[in-house]
């Protein structure tokens, strides 16, 4: 095949078996027409020599032009391809000026030429990772037949080139022969739901919700597709509301009971903006297709912080399917954001209710109006309300017994909590369950351990304030029980485990509720955190949550017995893997479960029978076609091994707690020869181990869990071994301090005051654990975090100077005395640096005093030892830890000489986490692994 580029230029014969030739990409032009293009332009350019016969590998051209082919980095490849074709070419001959033509041309690129064969071999790598979908939700309907029912997943996979997430929904029908047998029968192929913002599946699975939110000011769609077409398509206009949240946060889209109405959380209108013209300004205002005036910006109106710096107010809303008409829910008043709505039971007496969650705007010093960052900010205060639907009759809701301003008006069922959110109605209508973050609002640590509590539901329907809490799990007092290994499992089909681990042990207490459990005994249950609950997570008793919840480095699945307050843990137990809950289908759970090295897959939990009263259930692994990864991948992970390290505290001293004297947890990910047992320490060989990253959290009061991680497990497979820190820390004075979750509250109860201090000294014991044990290398370290994880690298690099080969910083917290005058969360500031007494003098105008104890906290201050090589990755558009904050750390840096890369990502915020710059994020970080580390 020849192609032709003129009269002067062109590319000599390319020839393959067609097995070879690359996929179509979706490109405009064809891949050779590309580099027939750029192979002219920079011959034309630089007058080297013409004509040109260039001899492509089809091999690397194959590689080049992947989805990826608009990257910079393949761009760069591409380039360094033609050059060097270019110049090892028999028939061209070419200058030393030429070469520096070259040379010049690569330098004007944003990637070290130097570099560009590990990019191009790394980039495929991590694309391998990165194309493998994630499961994000499922639902199970009962069918006709007893033994046979029908799933709905929703599956999400990357798409690079469009910088999305595509979705895709997955069917199944499931066949349960007996108590140890089922069967998943997949659809072919899963279906796109290209543009769809949702997608929520009514109770009986016989209709479907797709909410559509549009761009610009185009209206927000919703479409209810029945078995076999779309039965109604409803147009909602900016003038009602805009966009439906679809976060997780306020997110709430419920059906009612017989699935004639849904509620949903939507953004209110947009309120008036003042008009001016020639004259100056018009009263009466004007339409948008008067041009001959403009509309001024109006009073400013404050967002929700991270994420949600162009939300100002989600309120509530109601569409009646039948009739198309949305209506918004009156009687909720501004200062309130509403969210996480559900249907109260539906009752003979009453009119049709709702319950949602609402924050209070008045979150600012003295509780003055200040919408503080609410993303991961559990310390938020918030409450349960009940309010009527807007679509009941009028007239009826009047003549009930005079509760007109009841029914109309919201009502705030949990005033005296302070936090409450997640509701959710037990089957028969007699309670609301709901979670409470009462701790964290108290403190002011962002999560702390949640609470669980019931509201005995009035028989009547009428809302009133004087509705009773009840505890079932409380952040002081959890009941317990003596629990068994009493499961059975296959050995053929489910992965080890199975057992239900003992929750607590009550040998010694006559009574059935127990302090919780400062200080956990070991595998014993430490609290509840970042539960999750499912729309409907109800066992076939009525009375039996099943939720996920963090035990120590690792997720499991709990069940909670809302009458008794019974826990038992009936994932299992002795794998180490993470599980997580997806869906019920009866007493049968749908999990998946994953550990650092083995990608996620379904479990199907039979429930088999009741045993000395626990109930137990057999583990089935789920051949699943979406979750498949690549031969290379699955042979990279093989041969990979992961532990959780017991790291004892170094000196403890007499004055500790028992609580702060247990060692805490780190996450250790290992290549051979650990894997069969052997250590540097054991075979004299210093350089036998492989170089070790110290991955940290951020937070500071989150874990790292032993699941599947997409980016480490790329790490790992590029030769390194990881060491994942769960920091908990040891004051000496526990009540007034909080850090890693999952431990208990003792450990919890850890860290503000001491942020740079005890943090720190936490991370060099793990290191010099594994050094000392002869897992990892002195030499050869180096440490990656984001957030509050890269608030502790910026200071490990400038406390322990020469610890450190290399180091990487994803929006890290490098000054707070900065931070605390631009962030979204300066209460945080106070919090981490001052303790839970710091909540009481948090002011947005700090003292001298205190911005000198905020410079004094913060790596910034220990800038001058730094040595290590940094590479900064930041969001322009975050708001949580502004870019500012770390450009200073990183140009201070630069001026003592110190190796600096900086990338900005311009639209991203604080995660980092669009699909492109994800990417391009953690490719840069194994590049420069590479370059330090070897």
């Amino acid at each position: 095949m020849k192609l032709s580029l003129g009269r002067r230029y062109r590319i000599g014969s390319i020839s393959a078996p067609p097995a070879l030739l690359p996929p179509p990409p979706s490109l405009q032009l064809s891949p050779f027409v590309v580099v027939a293009a750029l192979s002219k332009t920079l011959l034309h350019r630089h007058h080297v020599i013409s004509p040109v016969a260039l001899k492509i590998d089809l091999f690397h051209l194959s590689v080049l032009f992947s989805p990826l082919s608009q990257h910079l980095f393949d761009f760069c490849s591409l380039i360094r391809l033609i050059q060097d074709s270019i110049l090892t070419s028999r028939k061209l001959s070419v200058s030393s000026s030429a070469q520096a033509i070259f040379a010049k041309e690569m330098s004007s690129v944003a990637i070290d030429p130097a570099n560009a064969d590990e990019y191009a071999s790394q980039s495929k790598l991590l694309q391998e990772f990165t194309n493998v979908p994630t499961i994000d939700k499922a639902w199970i309907f009962k069918s006709g037949n007893a033994n046979t029912s029908r799933a709905m997943f929703i599956v999400r996979q990357v798409d690079l080139l469009t910088n999305k997430k595509r979705m895709m929904v997955l069917s199944s029908h499931i066949s349960k022969a007996s108590e140890d047998s089922v069967e998943f029968q997949w659809s072919p192929f899963p279906v796109e739901m290209n543009g769809a913002s949702a997608v929520v599946p009514s109770p009986s699975g016989s209709k479907l919700l797709v909410v559509r939110n549009k761009e610009n000011d185009s209206p927000t769609v919703l479409e209810i597709w029945g078995p076999a077409l779309l039965e109604k398509e409803i147009h909602v206009p900016q003038s009602v509301h805009g966009s439906v949240y679809t976060d997780g946060w306020f997110e709430g889209i419920s059906w009612n009971h017989d699935e004639s109405m849904i509620a949903y959380v939507a953004e209110e209108p947009p309120l008036e903006k003042p008009v001016f013209n020639y004259l100056g300004f018009k009263k009466e205002g004007s339409s948008e297709k008067d041009f001959n005036s403009w509309k001024g910006q109006g009073d400013w109106e404050e967002g929700w912080g991270e994420t949600y710096s162009n939300k100002r107010n989600p309120s509530l809303f109601v569409v009646s399917i039948n009739s198309g008409e949305v209506r918004s829910v009156k009687g909720i008043p501004r200062s309130l954001s509403v969210g996480q709505v559900v249907w109260a039971p539906s009752t003979s007496k009453a009119n049709n209710s709702l319950v949602f969650v609402g924050w209070s705007i008045e979150n600012g010093p003295q509780k003055t109006p200040r919408k503080l960052g609410i993303k991961y900010c559990y310390n938020r205060p918030c409450a349960l309300y009940g309010i009527g639907d807007p679509f009941q009759d009028q007239s009826s809701s009047e003549s009930s017994n005079g509760n007109e301003d009841v029914v109309n008006s919201a009502i705030n069922l949990t005033q005296d909590l302070g936090s409450a959110f997640c509701p959710r109605f037990s089957p028969n209508g007699k309670y609301l369950v709901f979670v409470s973050a009462r701790n964290a609002v108290e403190s002011g640590a962002h999560i702390a351990t949640d609470s669980l509590h019931r509201i005995v539901w009035p028989s009547d329907g009428l809302l009133h304030h004087s509705l009773d809490i009840i505890d079932v799990i409380c952040a002081i007092l959890a009941m317990l029980t003596n629990g068994s290994n009493g499961s059975r499992h296959s050995k053929e089909k489910s992965n080890k485990g199975g057992s239900i681990a003992d929750v607590g042990n009550l040998a010694s207490h006559d009574m059935p509720w127990v302090p919780v459990i400062m200080c956990p005994e070991d595998d014993c249950f430490p609290g509840l955190y970042n539960s999750e609950f499912l729309p409907y997570p109800w066992l076939s008793d009525g009375s039996t949550m099943i939720v996920s919840s963090v035990w120590c480095s690792t997720q499991v699945i709990l069940s909670v017995n809302i009458i008794s307050g019974k826990v038992l843990r009936i994932s299992p137990h002795e794998s180490n893997f993470s599980w997580g809950v997806l869906a019920l289908h009866g007493d049968d759970i749908l999990a998946v479960y994953s550990s650092p090295i083995n990608p996620p897959q379904i479990q199907y939990g039979c429930h088999t029978s009741q045993k000395d009263q626990l109930s137990t259930w057999t583990w089935l692994g789920v051949p699943t076609p979406t979750l498949r990864y690549s031969d290379k991948v699955s042979s990279l992970l093989s041969s990979l091994k992961f532990s959780i390290l017991k790291i004892p505290v170094r000196n403890p001293s007499a004055e500790l707690s028992k609580g702060a004297k247990k060692p805490f947890e780190a996450i250790f990910v290992s290549h051979p020869p650990f894997a069969s047992g052997e250590s540097c320490k054991q075979t004299q060989e210093d350089g036998l181990c492989a170089p070790l990253i110290l991955v940290l959290h951020g937070g500071p009061h989150a874990v790292s869990l032993t699941n599947y991680s997409k980016s480490l497990a790329y790490l790992s497979s590029l030769g390194y071994n990881l060491l994942v820190v769960n920091y908990s820390l040891h004051p000496e004075n526990f009540l007034d301090y909080w850090g890693s979750l999952g431990f208990g509250e003792e450990a919890l109860q850890s860290l503000p005051g001491r942020i740079g201090c005890q943090d720190v000294d936490d991370v060099l014991t793990a290191l010099d654990y594994v050094i000392h044990k002869g897992l990892a290398s002195s030499s050869k370290v180096a440490v990656v975090g984001g957030s509050h994880g890269g608030f502790l690298t910026t200071h490990l690099v400038g406390q322990a100077p020469d610890r450190f080969v290399a180091a990487v910083a994803r929006n890290p917290v490098c000054n707070l005395s900065i931070m605390v005058g631009t962030t979204d969360i300066p209460d945080w500031c106070y919090t981490e640096t001052f303790g839970k007494e710091g909540k009481t003098f948090f002011s947005e105008v700090p003292t001298v005093e205190n911005l000198q104890i905020f410079y004094e906290k913060s790596p910034i201050s220990h800038l001058p030892k730094v040595k290590t090589p940094m590479l900064f990755l930041f969001g322009a558009q975050d708001l949580r830890v502004p870019i500012s904050n770390g450009l200073q750390y990183a140009r201070a840096l630069r001026e003592k000489g110190v190796e600096v890369k900086i990338i900005v990502f311009p639209e991203d915020v604080h995660a980092i986490d669009r699909p492109q710059s994800d990417f391009e994020s953690f490719l840069n970080i194994g590049v420069w692994f590479k370059k330090h580390l070897g």
